[in-house]
This record gives C-alpha cells, sequence and structure tokens, in this order.
C-alpha cells in the first residue's frame, strides 16, 4: 500500500535481543516497522489505546505492551516486562523521544533507552523513518496511500561504549544522545535540544493565555514540573 525503501537491514540481528530505536512522526509508525521486520518485535503503548474500539485490538495484536501512565508502579512493570523481552532474546521498539513528535522536529531522547540496553546487555539498532510524517501527518484520520517513505536502519550502539553508569551516572545521557545523532543522521530532522512538547503545550504555546501554562519553547521543560509515570522508563 506504499512506496517503502528499506536501508541498512543488515544491520539487525538475525538472532538474539536488540532495542529498534526510531524517531516517532507518525501513528503509522508503529505499524509499518513491525511490518517490515523479518522478526517479531513488541512496544511499549499508553493503556488508553485499550479503550478505543478502533485499537483495542489491533495494538496487542501486533505486540504493544501497555503502560498505564498515571501509576509508578505500571511503568515499573512495563519496564521489566521489556526487559524479559530481551532477555529471552527478542526484540523490542522504542521511541526515545517518549512521545510522537507534532513538529516533525526531533528532540531530546530520555535515557530509558540507555538503561534498558545496559540491564540487559541487548544493543540499541537507531532507525530513521522518513516520509512517515508525510504519508499520515498528526491527527489526520486515513494515511495516504502509494506515498513514499524510507526506513533506515543504523549500525548498533553496544552497552559500554559511552560509559560504565555505575563509574559515571553520565554514562546513560551520553549513550542517549550518540543515539539521537545517529537518528538525526538518518531521518534528516532538524534537532531540538528539548523534550518533545505534548499538542496542549504547542497549542498553548500558540494562544498564551494569563491562567494558562504554557511551554517555553526556549527551555528544556515546559513552565512548571512534569513528572509522570513513564518517567521510570523514558527519562
Amino acid at each position: 500500500m506504499f512506496d517503502l525503501t528499506i536501508v541498512g537491514l543488515e544491520n539487525l540481528p538475525v538472532v538474539g535481543p536488540a532495542i529498534i530505536a526510531a524517531n516517532h512522526t507518525s501513528v503509522l509508525d508503529s505499524f509499518i516497522v513491525p511490518a517490515i521486520l523479518p522478526r517479531n518485535i513488541s512496544y511499549v503503548g499508553k493503556a488508553e489505546y485499550l479503550d478505543d474500539w478502533k485499537t483495542k485490538h489491533i495494538f496487542p495484536a501486533l505486540g504493544m505492551i501497555p503502560i498505564d501512565r498515571s501509576g509508578g508502579d505500571a511503568a515499573l512493570a512495563a519496564l521489566d516486562t521489556a526487559a524479559a523481552l530481551l532477555e529471552r532474546g527478542e526484540l523490542f521498539g522504542i521511541y526515545p523521544e517518549g512521545t510522537r513528535s507534532r513538529t516533525g522536529d526531533l528532540y531530546k531522547g530520555r535515557t530509558g533507552v540507555a538503561r534498558l540496553s545496559h540491564r540487559t546487555g541487548a544493543p540499541i539498532i537507531p532507525v530513521g523513518l522518513t516520509g512517515m510524517r508525510e504519508i499520515q501527518p498528526p491527527d489526520a484520520p486515513l494515511p495516504k496511500f502509494f506515498n513514499a517513505a524510507t526506513i533506515s536502519f543504523g549500525q548498533p550502539l553496544l552497552p559500554g561504549d559511552h560509559g560504565d553508569p555505575a563509574q559515571d551516572p553520565m554514562a546513560y545521557r551520553a549513550m542517549t544522545d550518540a543515539l539521537m545523532f545517529r537518528i538525526r543522521h538518518l531521518s534528516g530532522q532538524r534537532y531540538i535540544n528539548q523534550y518533545a512538547p505534548s499538542k496542549a503545550e504547542l497549542e498553548a504555546a500558540e494562544h498564551p493565555t494569563p491562567t494558562k501554562e504554557r511551554f517555553d519553547v526556549t527551555s528544556d521543560q515546559p513552565l512548571g514540573e512534569r513528572r509522570t509515570a513513564t518517567d521510570l522508563l523514558n527519562a
């Protein structure tokens, strides 16, 4: 249904665990990547998908692990499940930005992907997706069939390549930043050194009011503190 170009698939291990870490600009990403892989892959997804009749069956069938973003224990359970998958030699998919980019830019990665790699010994395979946003942009009800997209797999990052977290806590951040640099090279996106804003934050930035918290696009954080259960996985 789409004109897909696949580059670098030889970088994916034939057997054994690996973390597939991609940029994320379209809801279609979680359908296309599993479809073109020669091996099964599982993702973490927000539990709210199970409340929608359109996704409650198809997402679990695709291997989604639901995560309740309102509770820390549920987020930790999802992280443990991801680690168990990797320890069994399977593939696990994650979006290091922690959410879909609504602007099309690439944002700062969260260190959960590096923590998972160090915990399990699994390599991280960077993936750059281009053209997916043009196929189905945010809030579009349907994709544009027969449009072109490219999925590029980069060379793996190995735990330990960027330091030992036991000796240097910044090793997680160094590995994550190196991963985002590789994804940027593969996707050609503009990189923004801040965490990805939500839809509500972008709307608030466009239409600020005296009583509504708005996203400060010049800083790394929204105005005020934001901490959610997914920080356990995506901090």
